[in-house]
């Protein structure tokens, strides 16, 4: 029960969303789950009151120590820029390494393990180590359906997923036309989540388009 109630870790249910519950294959393009995961990273710091997104600029907020380490790396790099600098700037630095640090991070957790007979690094492939806990956080978007706004966290899960391009692995498992109902629950997010997201779909299709170009 532990592993289906996941980490509370936005991001790392993002990643579990984000590739296959038993082979661990991506369901997106590289660029896209890094841009994707970059903003779950940024959406992490948000939801527990450590930044903010004004008028599309990413500002430190609050006080206090760091839910984990890579929680404390990011905001020490938010921390120390001089200035404020846009969300999709943040996205398109982040992008290159989230998605390792992420998995990483679940590694560390327990969630995922190397492939049979691999070692971590030298690009194998990590695989959930439980297919039911990689599976659960499509269970945490559904509830964000069904009570759109009473849960934050599950509710921006559901909204960037679809924004960074897993709509068709959610519509196989959601209710017929999920799709406004996943918009209708992101309306229920605050002012600077749903920038924050809007920047990371803006950032994902552009990665996509040059990427057909």
């Amino acid at each position: 029960m532990t592993g289906l109630r996941g980490t509370g870790r936005l991001a790392d249910d993002l990643y579990l969303l984000a590739h296959h519950e038993t082979t661990g294959k991506p369901r997106l393009q590289p660029r896209a789950a890094g841009l994707g995961l970059a903003g779950a990273l940024l959406a992490e710091l948000m939801l527990a009151g450590r930044i903010r997104c004004w008028r599309g600029l990413i500002i430190p907020a609050g006080d206090g120590p760091a839910a984990d380490d890579l929680a404390g790396r990011l905001l020490g790099l938010v921390a120390s820029e001089s200035e404020h600098r846009p969300g999709r700037d943040w996205l398109l630095y982040l992008a290159p390494t989230a998605t390792g640090e992420v998995a990483a991070r679940l590694a560390q957790a327990g969630y995922l393990r190397p492939a049979p007979g691999r070692r971590f690094g030298h690009g194998a492939r990590p695989v959930p180590a439980d297919p039911d806990s990689a599976f659960a956080p499509l269970v945490r978007v559904k509830s964000a359906l069904r009570s759109p706004g009473r849960d934050a966290q599950h509710t921006a899960l559901a909204a960037l997923a679809a924004a960074i391009g897993l709509s068709h692995h959610l519509a196989a498992y959601l209710p017929p036309h999920a799709d406004r109902r996943l918009a209708e629950a992101a309306g229920h997010l605050s002012p600077g989540l749903r920038q924050l997201i809007t920047q990371a779909q803006a950032a994902v299709d552009s990665a996509l388009l040059a990427h057909r170009v």
